[in-house]
């Protein structure tokens, strides 16, 4: 089944058997040889005479697959089978769109492994890391089902017994822009939501990590949706110009970089087009002296070192009040040390690869930057080979703590996006507030202290400016909250009952039951 749904084949001569194959896939064991674009209910190859382009295996640096761009034939057919799809969607009630993305979820649920074997081959990161991401994307289609059903307006009684209403429509054809962090679960917070409010949609993956949307795609199709209401095109920038220009495309949701976001801003507001955005952070994460050491620590490794570092709403800047600070120190260098970096696929692996090799350079060279400018590297930032021989080309690095910083280092400034921890310490509340909120951007922010009662009062006179603020803890996502942020780093809410307002368009409707009274 696995070889069939996914089309590798594997590169040793004699194959496995099927069921072998869903329980024994091992990095640098998979090639990717069907199409991964998916329109009108089925895979499909490009039309168009393009270049195709590498895509890496992060584990083992070898090609796993071409990716064969979208151009503007292969786009516009694929927001015309969503156009054509959201004519019987919309008008499907909330309880049968619904039973039809419980089906896609018990889908989810069922091909869970292989799913998350994919990911790991694509995106790099642990499989227990890939696991909780498929997860997560089931909860999301599973809550939004559960919500289709309750979409309702108002109802407003006016004098002589006339009255208004409020109705929520959907938008029509909306287009996901996704990152590569997250690809599946990213594909189904942006899908579930659209789904769910009657709208179709064309999702363009991130062209370093291609592979797993298009599952996502087939198992809506097997559930029961309309042919064409979930399409997968693949490309670059270019794809996702023709997608934001398209005169048929009524609204742009995106994931990514803060200037890869204005520039999708830019475009959708030629067509007055509503955009989500959900784009970088450089969120502070506060230890008060008072707070529980083991779980502060716990906190700070959660807020730094999951999918490699490359989550936007990590932590990075860790201010750690003076007197507790060479403890949480000591702890945190011991316990960053003790990760286990290697082959995502293993079981004991807490640290796979980063994605590609240029973001890996990237990294790498924040650190540098951090030591001319003065920070201490207590531990990692270093490139990292396996001992596995066909691991040696593969993206790794030692998570990395940088002690000795100040709020001026690029390393403290600038989002790095990869397994570096940047240390600062502070004496006063009003101080560290101060200097946690002085950012462009504003995606999260995390406290640890044993007083919440105390700080959740001072928090409302002085809050810190971030669209998701957590209390000893972080990096939690359940579904049912909406995530999104402040300032630069975004406009709009994924997850949450209040994403439904950013995936529909409320229409007021006046019924007069007596005469009109006119001036004329």
């Amino acid at each position: 089944m696995l070889r069939r749904l996914l089309g590798f084949r594997f590169r040793n001569k004699t194959a496995p058997t099927l069921s072998a194959a869903v329980r024994c896939l091992s990095s640098g064991s998979v090639d990717i040889t069907v199409p991964l674009n998916f329109w009108a209910g089925r895979r499909r190859s490009s039309q168009e005479s393009r270049e195709k382009e590498n895509v890496y295996e992060p584990a083992t640096g070898r090609v796993l697959c071409h990716l064969e761009p979208c151009g503007g034939e292969e786009v516009d057919q694929a927001v015309k089978a969503a156009k054509s799809a959201f004519g019987p969607w919309s008008k499907m009630s909330g309880m049968e769109r619904a039973r039809i993305m419980i089906e896609a979820a018990h889908l989810i649920e069922v091909r869970r492994e292989e799913i998350a074997e994919m990911e790991v081959v694509n995106n790099g990161k642990s499989i227990t890391e890939a696991r909780l991401d498929v997860d997560s994307a089931r909860l999301c289609i599973e809550y939004y089902a559960g919500l289709a059903s309750t979409l309702a307006g108002q109802h407003v009684q006016l004098p002589g017994g006339s009255f208004a209403y409020t109705r929520r429509e959907p938008l029509g054809v909306c287009v996901g822009i996704g990152a590569w962090n997250y690809p599946f679960q990213i594909a189904a917070w942006k899908s579930a939501p659209a789904l769910a409010c009657g709208n179709s949609m064309v999702f363009k993956p991130s062209p370093v990590t291609p592979v797993t949307a298009v599952l996502l795609a087939e198992i809506y199709a097997k559930a029961g949706v309309p042919e064409g209401l979930f399409n997968v095109v693949q490309g670059g920038q270019e794809t996702g110009s023709l997608l934001c220009y398209h005169p048929d495309v009524n609204k742009v949701s995106f994931t990514g970089s803060v200037p890869t976001g204005q520039k999708i801003m830019e475009m959708a507001s030629k067509g007055v087009k509503p955009v989500t955005l959900e784009l970088g952070g450089k969120s502070p994460l506060i230890i008060f002296k008072d707070s529980d050491l083991e779980n502060a620590v716990k906190g700070a490794l959660m807020a730094n070192f999951l999918s490699q570092g490359q989550v936007c709403s990590n932590g990075t800047r860790v201010y750690v009040q003076k007197d507790v600070l060479a403890e949480f120190v000591e702890e945190v260098v011991k316990r960053t040390q003790a990760i286990a970096i290697g082959d995502p696929l293993l079981e004991s692996t807490r640290m796979g690869a980063l994605v590609s090799r240029p973001h890996l350079d990237k990294v790498l060279s924040f650190v540098e930057q951090a030591k001319k400018e003065g920070a201490t590297v207590l531990c990692g930032g270093e490139r990292f080979v396996p001992s596995d021989p066909k691991l040696k080309s593969g993206y790794y690095m030692t998570p990395c703590v940088l002690s000795d910083c100040t709020d001026d280092m690029t390393c403290v400034r600038d989002e790095i996006f990869g397994p570096v921890m940047s240390v600062l310490s502070f004496e006063t509340e009003q101080e560290v507030l101060q200097r946690a909120n002085n950012t462009t951007m504003g995606l999260a922010a995390g406290v640890f202290t044993r007083s919440v009662s105390e700080r959740y009062q001072e928090n409302r006179r002085r809050i810190l400016k971030a669209g998701s603020c957590f209390i000893n803890n972080y990096n939690i996502t359940p579904v049912e909250v909406p995530f999104g942020g402040f300032k630069m780093s975004g406009i709009g809410r994924e997850n949450g009952q209040v994403t439904v307002e950013f995936y529909s368009q409320l229409k007021t409707v006046f019924v007069e039951m007596g005469d009109v009274d006119s001036l004329f």
